[in-house]
């Protein structure tokens, strides 16, 4: 295979496109966690700025929860192969989220801490988007989440605007699925970095992603016809949330 199949270089311009996620003279952070699909988000802004029509300035940004010695150094070692501009924030918000007690999930401090940082380093350094790696299945995923853990009907946006549209929130990679960006990183040689956080495995989301899985090999469309569907919402159909107060338990 080449590097960025013809279907999967076709979608991301569709994506760019379609959500109106890049616009000449940008200045565009990307929140790399260490995974694969941040990683492979880097190398794709690169290598799509060279052939784009508009011109936007990168920086690759990860925020070291303070949970282990060397991760920073691992992710620095990825980003350098790749090319781009990066920062290493130091923190120690992991182990500041372990002794949080007020019954709130260490996930929630610790992910509200470095999302908070995010912005923070964005309004410092003039950024005004944002771009995350979160890809087809994690839309479907949070989805899914959303509906049988909290009881609401919404997903990730692939473009969320933030604080009166001074900063914006991107997924380019919102119509790529999860094995192929695998796939392709692994072509370019990118090694995703263990998350050192011993919370890292979401229950709650890896029941989503099993329940993905599950209907997907029911039907090969499924995935798509689901993420068809978040764009299709038919209100009419839908319960009146002011007028439904049962408590079905």
């Amino acid at each position: 295979m080449t590097v960025l199949p013809k279907s999967v270089n076709q979608r991301i311009g569709q994506a760019l496109h379609t959500y109106s996620m890049l616009t000449h003279n940008d200045r565009v952070m990307i929140a790399v966690s260490g995974g694969v699909d941040s990683l492979f988000l880097s190398w794709l802004l690169m290598f799509w700025r060279q052939k784009a029509p508009i011109d936007y300035q990168l920086l690759a940004v990860h925020i070291d929860n303070g949970l282990s010695q060397d991760t920073g150094d691992k992710v620095a070692g990825q980003l350098d192969r790749v090319g781009i501009d990066f920062r290493i924030e130091k923190t120690d918000y992991g182990p500041r989220a372990e002794k949080m007690e007020d019954g709130k999930s260490v996930c929630y401090h610790c992910a509200r801490q470095r999302r908070n940082h995010l912005f923070d380093l964005a309004r410092e350094l003039g950024i005004n988007k944002i771009a995350f790696g979160h890809h087809r299945d994690d839309l479907l995923e949070t989805f899914f989440l959303n509906l049988l853990f909290s009881g609401n009907l919404s997903t990730m946006m692939p473009h969320q605007k933030l604080f009166r549209g001074r900063l914006s929130i991107i997924r380019p990679l919102a119509l790529v699925d999860k094995e192929e960006i695998v796939a392709m990183a692994r072509e370019l040689g990118i090694l995703p970095v263990k998350n050192p956080c011993p919370h890292d495995n979401d229950s709650r989301r890896q029941d989503a992603r099993r329940l993905v899985k599950q209907l997907a090999a029911m039907n090969p469309r499924t995935k798509a016809n689901i993420f068809h569907a978040l764009g299709n919402v038919r209100p009419d159909y839908l319960l009146d949330p002011a007028l439904h107060h049962a408590d079905l338990g």
